[in-house]
This record gives structure tokens, C-alpha cells and sequence, in this order.
């Protein structure tokens, strides 16, 4: 289903792999170190392992959710998931790096819509790289991992989000680079829209069902403003 632009009153943003690419240069780093053994991975390319390790080291639900629905799982996981944000496991805070052009295009649609973080990352790092590169102003609602009782897959962070910003759920579009972004997003209501800048791929973001697919986050204005 093609994305219906006059329906968005409201953004939703991911943070890693869709704001930051931190973790895209880390994971490429790993998969440097991993290369003399690269015979191990198939089409001997460790990048793939590379960045789903690093999914896990930043948010474990992120690789865990990616077992099947049909196991029935999802609810045990998602809870496992937000003990461990509550209790702060996880990756301390560190520089982060800018999608190249993405405060650019945060200035443009900020100027039409309000916007929203909807993260799983934690509050300290969240706000870390929010303030590195001062862009909270930009946001009216600020949602991490530890704002609701349940966060991504589930709808709640997005539901929330949506509330703070006096729209409706299903006039939301959930930008994000994983397939958990989009559940998220679709299990919301909203629309959702892929980005290839992170870690997602792009046949794994229309299987679960994302509206539209971008190579990078920055060009989300040229899309929307148009």
C-alpha cells in the first residue's frame, strides 16, 4: 500500500540506524576485525552478523523479536525486553554521529508537522544524542524506553506519542529502519515508512509491512513536502 501523505498530521521517529549512524560505522568496525575468519559467514561477508550484533548489544528485544509470531513468544520476550531498558542493561552512553543531511531535513518538517523520538533506547542516551547535535527543539514529544510500560513492537510508545502531540494514532507515520520500527508502527494504526540508512534491509521492511521505502532518512522532506 502506497503511502497517503494527505492522512499524516504527525512524525515518529526512531533514533539508531534513522537519526544516528553510530551504530552502522560501529557494526562495520566489528565486521573489519571479524574478516579473518570471514569463511565462516555466508557469501563471506560478516557485515550482516556484524550488525545484528550490534542490535543485540544496543536493544536485545530488537533481535529477539525477530523470532516468528507463530512461536507465541512476543509477549514473554517484549516483557524480558522492558525489564532489562527499566534496569538500564545495556550500551552506555558515547558520541554519537548524524545521518549526513538529516538536520536539514528535521528543520524543514518541523516547520509542518510536529515531531516525536520514539526510541527504545534509554533516557540518558536518548537525551545524549538529542543534545550532542541540539536537536530537541525540534521535538515535542520525547518517548524512550522507559516512557511507557511497554515499548517497541509494541504500539504503546507510538500511542503515546501520538496523545502528546493532540493527533490521533492512525495520522502518525513511524519512521524507522527495522522491521520492529514498522510492527510497531502498523500494530499503532500508522503508517510506516522504511529507511536503509540503519540496519534494516529492504526485503525485510516490506514483509512486515512498511508503506514506503527510503534509502536514507534525509530525503523524508523531499518526499513529504513535495
Amino acid at each position: 500500500m502506497p503511502l497517503d501523505i494527505p492522512r499524516i498530521q504527525a512524525l515518529c521517529f526512531d533514533v539508531d540506524g534513522t537519526l544516528s549512524d553510530t551504530d552502522d560505522l560501529f557494526a562495520r568496525m566489528i565486521a573489519r576485525w571479524l574478516r579473518p575468519v570471514r569463511f565462516l559467514f555466508p557469501g563471506r561477508n560478516p557485515l550482516h552478523f556484524a550488525r545484528r550484533l550490534v542490535i543485540a548489544i544496543e536493544s536485545p528485544g530488537n533481535v529477539l523479536f525477530g523470532i516468528p509470531d507463530r512461536l507465541g513468544l512476543d509477549d514473554e520476550l517484549a516483557a524480558l525486553v522492558n525489564l532489562m531498558v527499566r534496569l538500564g542493561v545495556g550500551r552506555q552512553p558515547r558520541p554519537f554521529l548524524l545521518v549526513p543531511s538529516v538536520r536539514e531535513m528535521l528543520s524543514q518538517l518541523a516547520m509542518r508537522y510536529p515531531l516525536s523520538i520514539v526510541s527504545v533506547r534509554g533516557e540518558r542516551s536518548t537525551r545524549t544524542f538529542l543534545n550532542q547535535f541540539e536537536l530537541v527543539p525540534f521535538f515535542q514529544c520525547i518517548v524512550t524506553g522507559q516512557t511507557c510500560e511497554r515499548t517497541k513492537p509494541y504500539p504503546d510508545p507510538i500511542l503515546f506519542a501520538a496523545r502528546q502531540m493532540g493527533v490521533t494514532p492512525e495520522a502518525c507515520l513511524m519512521i524507522g529502519d527495522t522491521t520492529v520500527d514498522i510492527r510497531a508502527g502498523r500494530a499503532a494504526g500508522a503508517q510506516t515508512l522504511g529507511v536503509l540508512c540503519g540496519f534494516g534491509e529492504e526485503a525485510e521492511l516490506r514483509r512486515a509491512g512498511a508503506d514506503m521505502i527510503l534509502p536514507t532518512t534525509a530525503c523524508l522532506h523531499k518526499v513529504l513536502l513535495a
